[in-house]
């Protein structure tokens, strides 16, 4: 019947002979005889107990009935499929194909399901032979930002910046660890023992960690985070409320005048989301080469080439970090080089690009604060084993950039450009600097929303008359603070 996918490609139904059925509990129907003693029997019923126990015992024996279920029919499937034959197969015919084995399997067993339940089984056996099993749905949730599993047992998901427990779970640690082999197997790399973390890209863009036993004590510990298809643009993120359409204007001038600009701020804070709107007011004509770890930019211009770092394979050899890269951007006539993330020795090449002709260039850092991150680029040029006197390093931070836009995650979930501050020089040996827009937070509402408006400082940015020498003259009344409507 399935001898097209079937290994042999025998007449025979796969499975056959293979299959074991799933010993469970039998079922008990109301026409069964109970027997009660005769002081059980004059107990008065207590249907509230019954009626609230009832439904959470049902589902649960339901889902561990399914559960095992799909680890039978899984195991038939990769013993009787002929897997490099799928390869080809359209997703219709697969699906037909897993369909109809489980069918014929479910038969075999003796086992009787509704319609809900055959095709919820039917999805996820077809989830655990062409994608990552039970992560799949949360994969194709558009409303999920993030996947966070902390073991078999507890599946995290992140949305709208609030984490929360989902219902999703893993048979048990072997098949979470069958997954994650999968996902890094299709990319080159292996996850084991001796080597117990990796790092790794999915299919469509998404960031891929995971760290395996003994490094992860109660079980294998695994992050996504997802690849977002569609990229927000400047006039997303002004609706959203992200910043005021008065800082855009000032962003749109300091990009298009081509001033340095580094994106601040921590984890989950919206710093490649501002990078990518800051790109866009990039000129068609330009040529821009980003550098990241992990492939995240998506950047809309004609002349754009993209690089991406790599580890080392498993002897240790064949590592290309993001300092080669930038060094090698250098040679290639760059007119803006965009650094995905600065954590490391890299910082030196990134700073001496955007001093050498190469103005424009963008980057991001981990840091809670402009001042924060100022100080973690000194700190970052001191990790690269280059011993210079302080006065020098900051002389060289303060004439290479020119602006740091502070992005945070604040305590409701909600994203927001807290800051924008000019690098104007040095005072001394003193890094001088000026707030020209930030985030005025008021207070909380009842349900833990944080009442806030964006205001400019009032003073008048430094650079105004550049953005007026290249046609972009900003009115004064951006710079005016201006209270909340």
């Amino acid at each position: 019947m399935f001898s097209k996918y079937k290994k042999g490609g025998g007449p025979t139904a796969p499975g056959n002979g293979s299959l074991k059925p799933v010993e469970s509990a039998p079922a008990r129907t109301d026409s069964a005889p109970v027997e009660r003693s005769p002081v059980a029997a004059r107990k008065p019923a207590n249907p509230k107990v019954a009626a609230q126990a009832a439904p959470a015992d049902k589902e649960k024996k339901r889902k561990e009935r399914l559960s095992e279920l799909k680890l039978e029919l899984h195991k038939a499937l990769l013993e009787n499929l002929n897997l490099s034959a799928l390869e080809s197969a359209s997703e219709q015919d697969l699906r037909a194909e897993i369909v109809a084995i489980s069918s014929e399997a479910l038969e075999e067993m003796g086992v009787v399901l509704n319609r809900e339940e055959r095709q919820t089984l039917n999805q996820d056996l077809f989830d655990e032979v062409t994608g990552l099993g039970p992560l799949e749905p949360l994969l194709k949730d558009e409303t999920v930002n993030d996947i966070l599993v902390n073991g078999p047992q507890q599946v995290f998901v992140e949305r709208a910046g609030k984490l929360e427990l989902t219902d999703t779970t893993f048979k048990d640690e072997r098949h979470l660890l069958r997954i994650i082999d999968k996902i890094v197997s299709a990319v080159g790399r292996r996850v084991d023992e001796s080597n117990p973390y990796v790092d790794a890209r999915l299919a469509d863009g998404s960031r891929f960690n995971a760290m395996v036993p003994p490094i992860a004590v109660d079980g294998s510990l695994v992050s996504i985070r997802k690849f977002k298809k569609e990229k927000l643009a400047v006039d997303d993120l002004v609706k959203f409320g992200a910043f005021t359409e008065e800082m855009a204007a000032y962003l749109q001038a300091a990009v298009a005048t081509r001033l340095n600009i580094i994106v601040s701020g921590g984890t989950g804070s919206g710093k490649t989301t501002t990078l990518n709107a800051l790109s866009s007011f990039i000129d068609n004509s330009e040529r821009i080469l980003t550098i990241e770890d992990t492939a995240e930019l998506q950047l809309q211009q004609t002349h754009v080439g993209r690089m991406e770092s790599r580890p080392a394979n498993v002897e240790g050899k064949g590592a290309v970090s993001q300092r080669d890269c930038l060094r090698n951007a250098l040679r290639m006539r760059p007119d803006r080089i965009i650094v995905g993330e600065t954590r490391g020795e890299e910082v030196i090449d990134m700073l001496q690009a955007m001093n050498t002709g190469h103005d424009g260039s963008m980057t991001t850092i981990h840091a809670n604060s402009a001042r924060d991150g100022v100080s973690r680029l000194e700190n970052m040029i001191a990790m690269a084993g280059i011993e210079m006197p302080i006065k020098a390093v900051r002389s060289q931070i303060s004439s290479a950039v020119n602006l740091i836009v502070q992005a945070s995650r604040l305590q409701d979930g909600s994203r927001r450009m807290v800051s924008i501050t000019e690098v104007t020089g040095m005072e001394g040996e003193v890094i001088s600097m000026q707030e020209i827009f930030r985030y005025q937070r008021v207070g909380l509402t009842p349900d833990n929303k944080i009442i806030g408006h964006f205001t400019a400082t009032g003073i008048r940015s430094h650079y105004s008359e550049r953005f007026r020498m290249w046609g972009y003259d900003l009115p004064s009344s951006i710079f005016e603070p201006f209270a909340a409507e």
